[in-house]
């Protein structure tokens, strides 16, 4: 016969903390503090196997499960020497759910299970307290009603407010026995009237409604939308707890709290949480009376702490916080009641906290000796860092939502609304504060994104032109926010009736995707001491080494401030759209001829050797890998009226004539046109100069400094003749210069893999690439056939169908992407084993992605300078796991 309940408490315990799966994490953890001999009431757990079978078998129960629910219960009859349903000693239970992982959404705590008009009877007169009874029958038929029945949970609180109005008091607690039975009478007759029939008396029917009401939970619409975002799968079911009544609401010496072992946003070593005397659970949580501080360094002038209040009950509380930390190895949240001045415990679980609390936690444990540096390395979310890095909007302000779009890149920022790239870099010379408005960006916007605090955009997914780029700039950043219209003529943005204009103040969350009109309070970020010291532990166990995506001084140096190891991806187009070159640029795509495009590189080389100079000089002789001209010619030449006489008047041609040049060169589908490789072997000439430009600098930065490690890379080779014909270009190149100086230095020439034939003949690619690193972001594209920038429209609603897991451009699909990958990695091995092999997509900064990467046994990832931290810490994690995995697995 399958088990399905299991005892706990009263010397009776059938689990334990290691059967989370089965009995659910506060199932769990209800027996395992049994098992220490810690004040649990007793009670059983139907387990997480019964919720599957109940979906598998079309919402039926296991035929044995009543039998084997009647068994335990009659357990805790016998334990507490009362019985369901009795009319003088009845029991009353609580009905908890419990997945293996904390679930928002799920039921909500039903207390009091058992009352009916004959029990409260027997509960008042064995009390001796009538008004405690009473004030537990309302609770009951309040929370049953609303979390089990469906009642609106507004209709109930409708008539205790009217209760409180004809009795003239304020709080809950004045009300006498007489006026909590008018509420019950009042609650009973409202709830026939909602669901049609009586509230359920007989205490049967509450219980196992009130065991469908968790099951049900389970598929509601707020639990699926959180396994969604947070990928728990359904099959792992809810576990259902009933346990044995204790009451925080019998007067004075009872009391109700929920408590952490740490302060849960510092981290401090203090015992921190709230209390409320005479209460019951819900009172501390829903916000109906104002919770008391626990303790007394946490009290203000005139509160009462529960230290103060309770002294004895504290003081073995206290205790307890030591037991369970200890214990548990981590800090802790509780939940406790207690009842004329004893103790019970009804909860623990590893606490939520914030990404400062959990640093500090996890370095303080470690040093002391509690865990280890690889579990302090593992109990920290690497995708939390974001929240030290980045200005974060003060949790204590409430705005008012403007619109909602897709969190692109995390912080916060606030500025004066403009329209421009060139109006966000003219404000911001003057020392303002400028959020950048787009319907989308293009890389002609790369100055005024560098100046804006922030960027705002109403098309584009995660993985478009403003999200990417902003990230790599450490600029928050919206994007996609579909609801907003902007209209650049009018200079305004609106959404739902609400209208912007220019110069108005607005805040936008990268972190959420929210973004609000006006000015919100926010908070900056602050490095600690446990940060550095967390990050070391993280780089000494760590095998994947960290780059940084960066072509900017700016961005390079931030990125080796967080520990970068080199730039993984430099892309030199960005370069090319500075102010001070982009004529020159638009010279060369002009030129009928080749002599006329040397012409106008000529002008661009000193820049670009310049460009190589400042980043060979911040990287200290770490590998620079610089990728040489990507993007289609056309989307350097300009597009409207007024910019196409602007640089004709600047190159003195004739604007009819760099129009019809921009349509020739314009592209059906760019992505997969004219570009990258095309490009060099189309206009060698291109790749020539860039590749004189970084040898000159590296051998210039040599002469006094550590000699630089180039690493050109070649974009969009799919067929190995192409790289055999731009590595041939480079390599003259090298010895030109060589000769020329006098000098030389090391440098090596690879690919980066962003196409499926690519991958797919890695092998004879290998044979003229001295590297490979994979351009997910494009790679995905090809191998979907989708577009990032257009894509964002769609692919929730295929990650909320289940279609695909995640949005396959911010977590590296592993099925499809990975497999070429992969195989590309194998290939390029079986041909070259010593190839250098990395990632330097948006992927390389995504937990799940590096984990990947670490399986395949990648040299590297490259990601944005703010994602390093995040990178170091996500490597080390994934290091550690395979070496546990793979002990498990021996």
């Amino acid at each position: 016969m399958t088990k399905w309940v299991y005892n706990f408490g009263a010397g009776v315990n059938d689990g334990n903390a290691t059967l989370r799966n089965l009995l659910g994490g506060k199932g769990a953890n209800l027996a395992e503090m049994a098992s220490i001999d810690l004040p649990v009431p007793p009670g059983f757990t139907i387990t997480t196997e019964v919720c599957t079978a109940y979906y598998d078998n079309n919402e039926t129960y296991p035929a044995d499960l009543q039998g084997q629910v009647e068994t335990a219960l009659a357990r805790i009859e016998a334990a507490v020497g009362r019985k369901f349903g009795d009319k003088e000693k009845p029991l009353l239970v609580s009905v908890r759910s419990g997945a293996r992982v904390s679930m928002p959404g799920m039921m909500d705590t039903v207390l009091n299970l058992g009352l009916n008009d004959v029990t409260v009877q027997g509960l008042a007169e064995g009390s001796g307290d009538p008004r405690f009874a009473w004030d537990s029958y309302r609770r009951f038929i309040q929370m049953y009603g609303s979390v089990v029945l469906n009642v609106d949970h507004h209709r109930f609180e409708e008539i205790i407010e009217q209760a409180k109005l004809d009795a003239d008091v304020i709080e809950d607690t004045a009300l006498t026995p007489e006026h909590w039975q008018q509420v019950v009478e009042g609650y009973k007759a409202m709830v026939a009237e909602e669901i049609g029939r009586p509230f359920p008396q007989d205490p049967q029917d509450q219980l196992w409604g009130a065991i469908g009401a968790v099951f049900g939970s389970w598929m509601n619409p707020r639990a699926n939308v959180y396994r969604r975002l947070h990928d728990i799968p359904a099959s792992w079911g809810t576990a259902v707890n009933v346990q044995a009544m204790v009451f925080g609401n019998m007067g004075e010496d009872c009391a109700t709290g929920v408590c952490f072992t740490r302060d849960p946003s510092t981290g401090l070593n203090e015992f921190y949480g709230e209390y409320l005397v005479n209460a019951q659970g819900e009172d501390v949580v829903a916000g109906i009376r104002t919770p008391r501080p626990l303790s007394q360094a946490y009290a203000k002038p005139g509160e009462v702490s529960m230290e103060v209040a309770l002294p004895e009950a504290y003081a073995e509380l206290n205790k307890v916080r030591d037991v369970l930390e200890k214990h548990y190895k981590d800090m802790q949240d509780i939940e406790f009641t207690v009842q004329q001045n004893k103790l019970y415990m009804l909860q623990t679980r590893s606490g939520k906290r914030s990404a400062a609390a959990s640093l500090r936690i996890a370095v303080e444990m470690a040093e002391s000796g509690l865990i280890d540096k690889n579990t302090a390395i593992m109990r920290v979310n690497p995708a939390s860092l974001d929240q030290l890095l980045h200005p974060t909007l003060d949790p204590k302000a409430t705005p008012k939502l403007f619109a909602r779009g897709l969190p692109a890149s995390p912080g916060a920022a606030c500025g004066a609304v403009v329209f421009s790239a060139d109006e966000a870099e003219m404000r911001a010379q003057k020392g303002e504060s400028v959020i950048l408005v787009r319907i989308e960006t293009s890389p002609e916007d790369i100055h005024g994104m560098h100046a804006a605090r922030g960027i705002l955009t109403t098309r584009g997914g995660m993985t478009s032109h403003a999200a990417v780029v902003a990230r790599g700039m450490g600029r928050p950043c919206v994007a996609g926010a579909g609801s907003i219209s902007v209209d650049y003529g009018a200079q305004t943005l609106s959404a739902a009736g609400v209208v912007i204009r220019a110069g108005d103040i607005l805040t936008i969350d990268g972190a959420t995707g929210e973004v609000f009109a006006g000015t919100v309070k926010m908070i900056e970020p602050q490095l600690s001491g446990e940060f550095g010291t967390l990050m070391g532990w993280a780089d000494e166990v760590r095998r994947l080494k960290v780059r940084t995506n960066a072509e900017t001084p700016l961005d390079a140096d931030t990125a080796r401030k967080f520990g970068a190891e080199g730039i993984g991806l430099c892309r030199t187009e960005h370069m090319f759209f500075d102010p001070a070159r982009i004529s020159a640029v638009r010279q060369m795509i002009m030129a009928k001829d080749e002599a006329g495009r040397r012409t106008a590189l000529a002008k661009l080389l000193p820049f670009q050797r310049n460009d190589f100079v400042a980043l060979f000089k911040i990287m200290e002789g770490l590998p620079v890998t610089i990728r040489l001209l990507d993007p289609p010619l056309h989307e350097f030449l300009p597009h409207g009226e007024a910019e196409l006489a602007e640089v004709a008047q600047a190159l003195g041609m004739d604007a009819a004539e760099i129009k019809a040049r921009a349509e020739e060169l314009s592209e059906t589908n760019p992505m997969l046109g004219h570009r990258g490789c095309r490009l060099g072997v189309s206009y060698p000439e291109i790749y020539e100069m860039q590749a004189r430009a970084i040898f000159e600098a590296a051998i210039e930065v040599a002469k006094t400094a550590k000699a630089p490690v180039p690493e050109i890379m070649i974009p969009l080779v799919g067929v190995k003749r192409e790289l055999d014909i731009t590595r041939a270009q480079i390599e003259k190149v090298a010895k030109e210069v060589f000769a020329e100086t006098g000098k030389s230095v090391e440098y090596s020439i690879g690919t980066m893999i962003e196409l499926p034939r690519a991958a797919l003949t890695a092998d004879a690619i290998a044979e003229a690439a001295d590297f490979f690193s994979f351009g997910t972001n494009d790679l995905t594209q090809t191998v979907f056939g989708l577009s990032r920038d257009d894509a964002g429209k769609f692919l929730p609603h295929y990650v909320e169908q289940g279609i695909l897991p995640k949005d396959p451009f911010v977590s590296i699909d592993v099925d499809g992407v990975g497999a070429l990958v992969r195989i590309a990695a194998e290939k390029g091995r079986k041909t070259k084993p010593g190839i250098k092999l990395g990632i330097c997509g948006e992927h390389g900064g995504d937990p799940a992605s590096i984990a990947f990467c670490e399986s395949v046994g990648l040299d590297y990832v490259s990601c944005s300078p703010y994602r390093v931290p995040v990178a170091r810490l996500a490597a080390a994690q994934a290091a550690i796991e395979r070496t546990e995995t793979h002990f498990r697995d021996k």
